[in-house]
């Protein structure tokens, strides 16, 4: 079975703030997944942190963060966090892409990404932290109370490539 390293790159843009990241190492993934043997994909997405791990049948104690069987040909595939290496905070501007993270995937790619869940970041002058930024709507907007200042993340995007 091919494996493959692929990168999550996200973009963003930030309005006075910066160091965007998932709030914590349990935080859930919503991948979308394509299986490369039959090139079909999931109906839905795909949740996978990188805590938890899942034995692969026939591996000798072998585990990954997500394993799928595909419903379509049957072949089992997997996926695990390059856990080496922490998620990169988003630190760039003007909605540019930077990579976040590298996942190795044997029998399956990753074809999208959905930010939903709770996320975190600090204020750009300020240092302020904001650890319930929601990223469920399309725009999370609050207030800086030290700088007086509106801040706001909005205009998500994403893309995966070969790492």
């Amino acid at each position: 079975m091919v494996q493959q390293k692929l990168k999550l790159s996200i973009g963003a843009t930030l309005e006075n703030v910066t160091s965007l990241e998932p709030s914590s190492d349990d935080f859930e993934y919503f991948f979308q997944v394509e299986c490369t043997s039959c090139r079909e994909t999931h109906p839905k997405l795909v949740a996978l942190n990188r805590l938890e791990v899942h034995e692969i049948s026939g591996g000798k104690n072998a585990t990954a963060h997500f394993v799928w069987k595909c419903g379509n040909c049957k072949h089992e595939s997997s996926a695990k966090f390059d856990t080496s290496r922490a998620v990169k905070p988003y630190v760039a501007e003007n909605g540019q892409l930077q990579p976040i993270l590298e996942i190795e995937c044997r029998g399956l790619e990753f074809t999208g990404f959905d930010p939903r869940g709770i996320w975190k970041c600090a204020g750009t002058e300020s240092g302020t932290k904001f650890d319930e930024v929601d990223l469920n709507e399309p725009e999370w907007v609050d207030y800086d109370e030290k700088t007086q200042l509106p801040v706001g993340v909005s205009e998500f995007k994403s893309e995966w490539s070969r790492a």
